[in-house]
């Protein structure tokens, strides 16, 4: 087993519907040697007080409030900063991974000295039934292959900070994880992908991701006042994101 150990951020808001389970899931990783921090964003509900009861009961398991809500951004950047190991891995409040993701996954990284990796994923639903079975996708992605094809779920990124180096989240409140992955390809030629089904990405009604329309808004908005791409280089990379969109869904 790698010696290197693996610090997890989740950021959380009013997820008290699927918190246990996803924190279920990371607890029954066979690699053991991580830390867990998840990031309340001011949550109204009592996700706070599962989270507290789960890390009585398990030392890895960090539980940090922000002073006010402010977005997942500001909660990952936060989860960044109490991190405390070179790899970083991510997964959302709704979310699920397979017990040997972390395993995999770092592994595959190691052995090929990748500091970027993404996964391939289901899609479930609110119950936790599998309503799309996991797409192709592709082998590695550069900067302007991202752009065309955002193919690269939060949940799925494990980074390694001692090839990357350390990062930090656009401060901005949709889109952020997108942005966060072009920032790092500006710099580093690629991320690769682990070519198996490790995750489950959740989409419930009423979340950003199962609205089409605030998708290609987040887009568009990440392309134009994030990277501050001129109109027709933004309407060119636009056109190949919505291709590969229905592609992905067929």
């Amino acid at each position: 087993m790698y010696s290197v150990k693996v610090s997890i951020i989740t950021p959380v808001y009013n997820a008290s519907d699927h918190i246990k389970e996803t924190i279920q899931s990371v607890i029954n990783q066979s690699f053991k040697n991580f830390e867990y921090i998840l990031v309340d964003d001011c949550s109204s509900d009592n996700s706070a007080s599962i989270i507290k009861e789960i890390a009585a009961k398990d030392e890895r398991i960090k539980y940090v409030k922000l002073n006010e809500n402010s977005g997942a951004a500001v909660a990952r950047n936060k989860g960044l900063e109490e991190a405390k190991n070179r790899i970083i891995a991510f997964i959302d409040s709704d979310d699920k991974w397979y017990p040997e993701k972390l395993n995999y996954q770092l592994k595959f990284m190691i052995e090929n000295e990748y500091g970027f990796t993404y996964t391939k994923f289901e899609i479930i639903d609110q119950n936790g039934k599998i309503t799309k079975m996991a797409s192709q996708l592709p082998f590695k992605l550069s900067y302007s292959d991202l752009l065309k094809n955002t193919a690269i779920a939060c949940s799925t990124v494990m980074i390694d900070k001692q090839i990357i180096g350390d990062f930090r989240m656009p401060l901005v409140r949709k889109g952020q994880d997108t942005a966060t992955w072009l920032q790092i390809l500006r710099k580093h030629p690629y991320a690769y992908l682990v070519d198996e089904v490790l995750n489950q990405y959740r989409t419930v009604p009423g979340s950003l991701s199962s609205n089409k329309l605030k998708a290609l808004k987040r887009t568009w908005n990440t392309y134009r006042n994030i990277e501050k791409l001129p109109f027709y280089k933004a309407a060119y990379y636009f056109i190949f994101y919505i291709l590969n969109a229905i592609l992905r869904r067929v």
